[in-house]
């Protein structure tokens, strides 16, 4: 059966879904498992765009427990949590491969960083263009336009391209 933006396999009842099932938003991020009254329950896992997924416990629509998985491997812990923190400030990919010669500086978890485009910051989620405060996935597709606070944020912690025909250096 086929919903407008979405996939359903699985049992209906009532027109709602029931039991095991595949569904997936129109976002592209894919939930499968078990789902009653039209509700993610019971254990079942979102995968998203990036590679990454959530493992979770759902009780009527809502998360019990889960565990997030970055696209790297990398594994969330909500308690407990000490990736890039104070004590040890790593990427992940560093903490697997180990740490560069010195004078080589690892910029992001990604080695080699994705190429920023000209005049935009890397946001985490995708680039952004500060000027039509618009953000695009990796993919170039839009996410969101930037509100004020985000803008701020980005400007001031993101890392932005580098311009090699100005004396500009990039942000660290």
């Amino acid at each position: 059966m086929q919903y407008t933006g979405s996939k359903y396999v699985g049992s209906f009842v009532n027109r709602r879904m029931e039991g095991n099932a595949e569904y997936i938003l129109p976002t592209d991020t894919r939930y499968v498992g078990e789902m009653k009254d039209g509700m993610f329950h019971g254990e079942g896992t979102l995968f998203f765009p990036s590679g990454s997924r959530f493992d979770a416990t759902w009780e009527k629509g809502l998360v019990t427990k889960g565990k997030y998985t970055f696209a790297d491997g990398l594994q969330y812990e909500d308690r407990h949590w000490h990736y890039c923190d104070s004590y040890d400030r790593r990427f992940h990919t560093e903490i697997c491969f180990g740490l560069k010669p010195s004078g080589i500086s690892q910029l992001t978890n990604m080695d080699p960083p994705r190429r920023i485009p000209s005049g935009c910051y890397d946001c985490g989620d995708g680039f952004y263009n500060p000027i039509t405060r618009v953000i695009k996935d990796y993919r170039n597709r839009f996410l969101r336009n930037a509100d004020d606070d985000e803008h701020e944020w980005i400007l001031r912690t993101c890392r932005k391209a580098w311009m090699e025909k100005t004396t500009q250096k990039p942000k660290l």
